[in-house]
C-alpha cells in the first residue's frame, strides 16, 4: 500500500508524476485548493472586496472553479461572486451543459446570468457555421468564430453586471497549448498579452484572471470525481476541427514521457514574458465604428467576422 506523502497515514489514491507526491483523497483536495489560493496570491489576481464573475460553461473546469472560488469567497464578506454562462447555440451540446451550470449555481446560491450569441449577434453558432461553409470560408474554423464572439459576450456580460474581475477556468493544459499555438501561428509576441492576469487597456474591458493557470487538467477532473460534482463530460462537436486538438495530443504525449513538461513550458514563457512585453508596442484602442466596442482598427474582430459573412 502506498501511503499519502502529506498525512503519512492514509492510503494514497493519486500520484503527481511531476513532483512524486502520493496523496489520499482528503489531502489531494486540500492541496488543490491550496494551489489555487497560492496562484491567486502569487499573481495578485483578486482583492478582498472584489466583485467577481465566473465564466461557467457547465464543463468540469468551470464548475470546479466556481466551487473553489465560492469556498474562498466565504472568507471575505466584502467580496461578491456571480456567474455567467454563454449559450453559443450548439445543438446537442450546449443545452446539456447549461443544465449543469444552472444546477451548480443554484446549489451554491450564486447569482447566475445566462446570455447567448443569438441575443447579442442575432445568430447561433450553428447558423454562423452553416453560413461560413456556404460561402466557402476556409481560413477560419468554427472554433475561431466561437472564441472571438464568446470573449465579446463574456466581457459585455461582466461589464453590465458591474464586476471588477472576470475569472475564467483556463488550466495549465490550456495555457501551454495557447503558447504553442502562438508559436505555430508565427505570433510569438501575442504571448506577452496572454497571461494569468490580463492587463486592462481600456475602461470597457473587464480584467480577466485565471486561477487555474498552474493546475493540470487531469487534477481538476480527479477533484471533480472526488467531490462528486456534476458537469458535462461530452466535448464540443466542433472541437475536432481546431489545431489546438493536435497540439493537446502532442503535449500530452510529451508529458507522459517527460513528467513536468507542461510546467516547464509555462514557467519558461513566464520568465521570458518581460522581454516579450518590452518588444510589444503599447496598444492604443479606439471604439469600433459599428458597435462601439474597443478595437485596434476601425472595426473590431467580431464585426469583421460577421461582415465577412455579410450579416454585420
Amino acid at each position: 500500500m502506498l501511503t499519502c506523502t502529506l498525512c503519512e497515514r492514509t492510503e494514497a489514491v493519486f500520484m503527481r508524476p511531476y513532483s512524486g507526491e502520493k496523496l489520499c483523497g482528503r489531502c489531494f483536495c486540500k492541496s488543490m485548493e491550496s494551489k489555487v489560493k497560492a496562484t491567486i496570491a502569487r499573481y495578485e489576481m483578486l482583492q478582498p472586496d472584489d466583485k467577481i464573475m465566473v465564466a461557467v460553461s457547465g464543463g468540469k473546469d468551470s464548475v470546479i472553479l466556481l466551487h473553489i472560488l465560492s469556498k474562498i469567497e466565504k472568507r471575505f464578506p466584502e467580496a461578491t461572486l456571480c456567474a455567467v454562462t454563454v449559450d453559443e447555440g450548439i445543438r446537442g451540446y450546449r443545452d446539456e451543459a447549461l443544465k449543469f451550470a444552472v444546477k451548480n449555481c443554484r446549489k451554491l446560491g450564486v447569482k447566475h446570468i445566462v446570455t447567448s450569441f443569438k441575443e447579442m449577434f442575432g445568430y447561433e453558432l450553428d447558423e454562423l457555421v452553416s453560413m461560413m461553409r456556404e460561402k466557402g470560408e476556409g481560413k477560419l474554423t468554427p472554433c475561431s468564430y466561437c472564441g472571438v464572439l464568446r470573449r465579446r459576450v463574456l466581457n459585455t456580460a461582466a461589464r453590465e453586471a458591474g464586476v471588477d474581475k472576470l475569472a475564467t477556468a483556463h488550466n495549465l493544459d490550456d495555457e501551454t497549448q495557447t503558447m504553442m499555438l502562438n508559436i505555430l501561428h508565427g505570433d510569438v509576441l501575442r504571448t506577452a498579452r496572454v497571461k494569468p492576469v490580463l492587463t486592462v487597456v481600456h475602461p470597457k474591458l473587464i480584467q480577466r484572471v485565471k486561477p487555474f493557470c498552474e493546475v493540470p487538467e487531469r487534477e481538476i477532473a480527479f477533484y471533480a470525481y472526488l467531490k462528486k460534482n456534476e458537469f458535462q463530460g461530452v466535448p464540443c462537436l466542433y472541437a475536432g476541427t481546431a489545431l489546438r486538438n493536435d497540439v493537446r495530443t502532442v503535449l500530452n504525449r510529451l508529458e507522459e514521457k517527460h513528467a513536468g513538461t507542461k510546467f516547464t513550458v509555462f514557467r519558461s514563457i513566464e520568465r521570458i514574458r518581460p522581454a516579450l512585453e518590452a518588444m510589444v508596442e503599447e496598444v492604443k484602442l479606439q471604439e469600433c465604428k459599428k458597435c462601439g466596442e474597443p478595437t485596434v482598427g476601425e472595426l473590431c474582430k467580431p464585426c469583421q467576422m460577421l461582415e465577412e459573412l455579410s450579416i454585420a
